[in-house]
């Protein structure tokens, strides 16, 4: 087991860079000179489009414009919120209220913009992310008393709300050809749609039109409806039992957000679903046949351990309990993991268990009983037993900044079954035991940690009928390890030694000679027998998806089309309705 780890440049990646880049930024001074960062929009927000009040002006206000405000809000909502929230109350990052900001002084917080620290704030002047002129504008705009977006609540969701097809007029029976099952649903962030593509033919059969940069794609649990969710808080629903699949309901449950689900325990299939907001800070449950919003529930509240008000905790990843009737919530600032009973929405029932602090994504172990979760800015891996409704370990990765996405569930050789994760902060891989029925000894511990290609991983991926871990590093810095993939072994580790990994060529196999495109997120298809890659380049640039033999760790298929702009999150559809990961 690897006792040291030593960060890499992917650890200097904080800041609203990359559309799957974390909120939370990780420690280390930062240079936005040399990241991949550059290649890409710096927007991670939708909040940024929104024109807000200005708060009352006050005599030792510093001299600003209308104009200016408005666009140092947008500044700040583009880069700043996502560490130092919303409403400038702290997050990952420190406060910067006026209380703060006024006692530094207009000097000390236009040296800190320009020069960034080593405990993560970006060097935004100094490596040009923001001109001379936008510096001296952020240090006066923190001075003020900060805005706030407007709320967004059930007015405001009728208003969005639009059933496009009624449920009586869809069709009775499954009207195409296409193997549902071995679709993949894949995020054109850019293009603001998603392309439905075939995992045998590997053919483009439709694209849709959805809400910005898609975050994540889900499956009803009849496998029938497609679900996604944009960071603009726009959730549309897709029939895919349609001749051609197609939008059959959508609507905004917010002005930014990232997840989405639906009911998969038994009896309440396909009949609600549920959406969190980043802002305002709250989910909705809603009708799983039409997205009705039903019930609105605000998270704001009081942190688990220091019992203090917060006033945004935003709503991370969501997912349907398998042993109960109930949605798996994660409050991101708070570290709360709410089970929320979805049986009775006028007499709603929530267990609220304390975990840990900056809660983001995470899945299931392979038995579907227990969830674990990453709170990234604290390296811990939550674990909660749904069948019990408690927390059952808070687990040390010893990497930084865990970034599972969904996480990877194998058959360790002498650990047994295990949940893996890799890191947004380091090149680490860290191996957890989730078996406490036959291996007491390993379960929720950390039993092997090693490394990887590099850091600044996104995804970890592994499947049932493979023997092969996969481990992206999309946003490492270096060009050729972005570009690159780890594979493991699974049947030759061990409990004594690192294993090897071998590392594929991605990038180079895609054939893209323009731009720095980045390999991200490793999806199987249906079978178990391929796994896929998005090659994601800069907007107005060639992307790609590979296709590589799981056996033989071979090219199979380079999928080109100018219609895939910026390629990202991929989810199979039988996989991802079965949480098979």
């Amino acid at each position: 087991m690897k006792t040291e780890f030593t960060p890499t440049r992917a650890a200097l990646l904080g800041g609203a860079a990359l559309a799957l880049a974390l909120t939370a930024m990780p420690s280390g001074a930062q240079d936005h000179t040399e990241g991949a960062a550059q290649s890409y929009s710096p927007s991670l927000t939708t909040l940024a489009e929104i024109n807000v009040e200005i708060p009352g002006r006050k005599p030792d206000d510093p001299v600003i414009t209308d104009e200016e405000f408005q666009r140092a809000a947008n500044i700040y909502f583009e880069r700043c919120a996502g560490c130092h929230g919303v409403l400038r109350k702290g997050a990952t990052g420190k406060p910067l209220t006026p209380d703060v900001t006024r006692d530094l002084g207009y000097d000390y917080v236009h040296s800190f913009i320009t020069y960034g620290s080593p405990a993560g704030m970006p060097n935004w002047g100094s490596s040009g992310q923001l001109s001379e002129e936008d510096v001296d504008l952020m240090a006066r705009y923190v001075l003020m008393e900060p805005p706030a977006p407007p709320e967004f609540g059930m007015p405001e969701m009728k208003n969005s709300w639009k059933v496009i097809v009624a449920p009586e007029d869809r069709p009775t029976s499954k009207q195409n050809d296409w193997d549902i099952e071995n679709l993949m649903s894949v995020t054109l962030r850019d293009s603001g749609e998603i392309a439905l593509i075939d995992g045998a033919s590997y053919e483009i059969k439709t694209i849709i039109k959805t809400g910005y940069a898609v975050h994540i794609s889900r499956i009803s649990a009849s496998g029938r409806y497609l679900f996604v969710i944009g960071r603009d808080a726009k959730v549309v629903m897709i029939d895919l039992w349609m001749e051609t699949p197609a939008p059959v309901a959508e609507i905004k449950i917010g002005s930014e957000a990232r997840s989405i689900e639906t009911s998969k325990f038994e009896g309440w299939e396909d009949k609600l679903a549920i959406a969190g907001a980043y802002w305002p800070p709250q989910y909705v449950i809603m009708d799983g046949a039409t997205l009705e919003p039903l019930k609105i529930v605000s998270t704001r509240g009081n942190v688990y351990d220091e019992q203090t008000y917060h006033p945004e905790p935003r709503v991370a990843s969501i997912l349907a309990s398998h042993y109960k009737p109930e949605f798996i919530v994660n409050v991101k600032e708070t570290g709360k993991i709410l089970l929320v009973d979805y049986t009775d929405l006028k007499n709603l029932k929530t267990t609220e268990i304390e975990a840990e602090r900056f809660l983001h994504d995470g899945g299931l172990d392979s038995t579907h009983r227990y969830f674990m979760v990453a709170a990234n800015a604290r390296n811990k891996i939550a674990v909660v037993d749904t069948k019990e409704g408690k927390l059952t370990a808070l687990v040390d990765t010893e990497g930084q900044t865990p970034h599972p996405g969904r996480g990877a569930n194998f058959i360790h050789p002498v650990f047994g079954p295990v949940w893996s994760t890799s890191h947004l902060g380091d090149d680490s891989v860290a191996l957890i035991g989730t078996d406490p029925e036959h291996h007491p000894d390993q379960a929720w511990k950390l039993v092997d940690s090693f490394y990887a290609l590099g850091g600044g991983s996104l995804f970890i991926k592994t499947h049932p009928n493979s023997d092969h871990l996969y481990v992206d590093a999309t946003l490492n810095p270096d060009e050729e390890t972005s570009a690159g993939v780890a594979v493991f072994k699974i049947s030759e580790m061990t409990a004594d030694a690192d294993p090897e990994f071998t590392t594929l060529p991605i990038g180079e196999w895609a054939g893209i000679a323009d731009g720095q495109p980045r390999v991200v997120q490793p999806e199987f298809n249906k079978d178990g027998t391929e796994v896929w890659f998005s090659v994601w380049n800069a907007k107005d640039k060639e992307s790609a998806i590979v296709v590589v033999d799981d056996k033989t760790l071979e090219l199979k298929k380079v999928i080109k089309d100018p219609r895939l702009i910026t390629p990202t999150g991929k989810f199979n559809v039988f996989n991802t309705g079965k949480d098979i990961y």
